[in-house]
């Protein structure tokens, strides 16, 4: 960052909405000012960044959004673990493992597990992909585009990639001890898609997302 602008406070005089801006850590309400590209504006009380644009962040993000795709669709076919104790050898994916308890009322928590670390991951770069590929291309905003985005957003706290990620280490650790562990293909590329993940949600601003799908002439 070359800079970084903190809001003041709005003063007890009356604003349009469009005026406003709330930052969602503390909802401090703020008076509106866009930052230049190379600086981000924080929020003055609890310093949280509320408004980061870079240039040609739109490209980057597809570029990984792309990246997490093809990552998640190989994580969950190849094999993940492999097992071998007293002469016998297994293999597993993490869509088997998901999947371990797929017969009685388990089946619920299966289907919740399977949910959380491949499929909620999977719908999120999906609607990032259709809402920021027309936007980055200076076409039209896709339909739908904000409900698409809104829910993406909203997706965000049941996609549990990492929390897998760390359960995945706190096993081994015991395993370790009764069985020869070896890590299959799918166990890098799930290390890769949870760091790519994370650099994705932390690298987009999202105000200026929902100022370009809302403001598509003033881009």
């Amino acid at each position: 960052m070359n800079g970084m602008r903190d809001f003041a406070e709005p003063q007890t005089t009356e604003h349009s909405l469009e005026d406003l801006i709330v930052c969602p850590q503390c909802d401090a309400v703020f008076r509106f000012q866009k930052p230049k590209n190379g600086e981000r504006a924080a929020c003055q009380r609890c310093h949280k960044a509320l408004i980061t644009p870079r240039r040609n962040a739109g490209l980057h993000i597809i570029a990984v959004a792309f990246a997490v795709l093809f990552l998640i669709i190989g994580a969950a076919v190849f094999p993940f673990l492999t097992i071998d104790a007293a002469g016998n050898r297994n293999a597993v994916s993490i869509l088997d493992a998901a999947l371990a308890f797929s017969g009685g009322p388990m089946i619920f928590l299966s289907l919740a597990t399977a949910g959380l670390i491949i499929f909620v991951p999977l719908i999120r770069v999906i609607l990032t992909l259709y809402v920021l590929v027309p936007v980055v291309l200076d076409r039209p905003a896709a339909r739908h585009a904000i409900g698409a985005f809104r829910l993406s957003e909203a997706l965000r706290p049941w996609s549990m990639a990492e929390i897998f990620a760390i359960g995945c280490a706190v096993a081994l650790v015991k395993v370790a001890d009764l069985a020869q562990v070896g890590f299959g293909p799918a166990f890098w590329m799930f290390g890769i898609l949870v760091v790519l993940v994370i650099a994705q949600d932390s690298f987009m601003c999202k105000w200026s997302v929902w100022y370009r799908l809302e403001h598509p002439k003033n881009s």
